[in-house]
């Protein structure tokens, strides 16, 4: 039995593109759909245009035309509410990890639902129960200048997992680590979308995406052809 047949795919682009301003397009007529619980790599050389598609996701930006669809809804007439409560069914992962200094570690992995008014005594346990399966549960009080780069990746993907969401989004998360902590990430994204996580994550590391039985999205010219 499929536990996802009756949830709606979790992107669908229709002949979408993207210009910024009055500039040319840098995103042409894209058409794929991401099913619920499916793992996706996103390819493409520097600058082909993977954060600005990552961005489109998130609804950061929106597509001056074509149709965009996130959950089932359209995105274009997503406001108020519906788009706060939209954009929390995401998780996104950054390549420069994005973390708060003067925050420590348990306290930025729990900032998402901090600022969801939740208390705290709701979450300890599941940031606690969070920072040890990413690695990290006894530096949960540690400030993020004294870690490396490979412990700051594994605390941006705890907060991008605390809030349970649907999807996550990772924009090269793997660009500031070496090789043995790029497959020990890459592992993590594995387990999470074992889960029932649909997770993307955009790379341009061929070496990295060989080691995992996956659907490539390549943009190239502004497009996005499907590798199944």
């Amino acid at each position: 039995m499929n536990p996802f047949e009756d949830q709606p795919p979790s992107v669908e682009f229709d002949g979408v593109g993207f210009r910024y301003g009055r500039g040319p397009e840098i995103l042409q007529d894209l058409r794929f759909t991401l099913q619920p619980g499916s793992f996706h790599f996103l390819s493409g050389p520097s600058g082909a245009g993977k954060t600005t598609l990552i961005r489109l996701m998130l609804l950061a930006v929106r597509p001056t035309r074509g149709l965009m669809r996130l959950f089932g809804a359209d995105a274009g007439r997503l406001a108020g509410p519906a788009l706060t409560a939209t954009r929390r069914r995401m998780g996104v992962v950054f390549q420069d990890f994005r973390l708060l200094d003067h925050l420590t570690l348990y306290q930025n992995v729990a900032l998402p639902l901090v600022v969801q008014g939740y208390e705290e005594a709701t979450f300890r346990g599941e940031v606690l129960e969070l920072l040890q399966w990413v690695g990290l549960d006894r530096e949960a009080g540690t400030l993020p200048p004294t870690l490396s780069g490979g412990e700051k990746q594994r605390a941006a993907i705890a907060r991008a997992l605390i809030a349970k969401p649907q999807l996550i989004l990772a924009d090269e998360p793997t660009g500031n680590v070496d090789p043995a902590m790029a497959r020990r990430l890459l592992h993590l994204f594995v387990e999470l979308n074992r889960f029932g996580t649909s997770v993307v994550i955009a790379t341009h590391d061929v070496a990295l995406m060989d080691q995992v039985e996956a659907s490539r999205l390549i943009l190239a010219d502004g497009r996005v052809y499907v590798d199944p």
